[in-house]
């Protein structure tokens, strides 16, 4: 009997850990960070397909997107997908798109500034677009400008439908690293 009262605290025990571990990576998994695999070519040369990723669902939390960083959001034409693109437009900026490159004009640089983007394989955005964002509003380019369905083509991006910001490649694990913001040159 001794034996078997021993075996139930034991199996009791076992079974606490579990749960307790169980809803430890539950609320880690649905509240702070987000895997991610990335489909499709519209982020290269930056990530390729079946990337896999980490994302941080809790920095938007404290403080706004920032021009640079690659984010992972709901698409507003295809709310049910998720897209990965990187952020060219804050709030209240306009941005344009000419002659192969992106112009930024906002408060501090009302003439505009070119935007440097040494991560693109041609350093060239196709098109041509201009375009003034509101508040809550980004514009995001993927980085394979050619092979991207962006804000090109379906304007703004509103940041309630921002999921987080991209901070870890795991796999393939030689291309392993952690993500920062793009720092521009103006």
């Amino acid at each position: 009997m001794r034996q078997f009262r021993q075996f139930l605290v034991s199996l009791w025990s076992t079974i606490e850990v579990a749960v307790i571990a169980i809803v430890v990576v539950l609320i880690i998994r649905n509240f702070l960070f987000l895997p991610f695999s990335v489909e499709g070519a519209s982020m290269f040369p930056t990530f390729q397909n079946s990337d896999y990723l980490i994302i941080d669902e809790l920095t938007y939390r404290f403080r706004a997107p920032m021009r640079g960083e690659v984010i992972v959001f709901r698409p507003p034409q295809n709310p049910q997908d998720f897209y990965i693109k990187r952020i060219i437009g804050l709030p209240g900026e306009t941005v344009e798109i000419k002659n192969g490159k992106v112009i930024i004009y906002n408060n501090d640089y009302p003439q505009g500034f070119v935007l440097k983007e040494d991560y693109l394989l041609d350093n060239k955005t196709p098109g041509a677009k201009k375009i003034t964002l509101g508040q809550d509003e980004y514009f995001v380019l993927g980085d394979n400008r050619i092979a991207s369905y962006d804000s090109r083509s379906w304007g703004p991006l509103k940041k309630n439908e921002i999921i987080g910001l991209v901070r870890l490649r795991l796999y393939p694990f030689q291309s392993a690293k952690a993500f920062s913001t793009v720092n521009y040159e103006y």
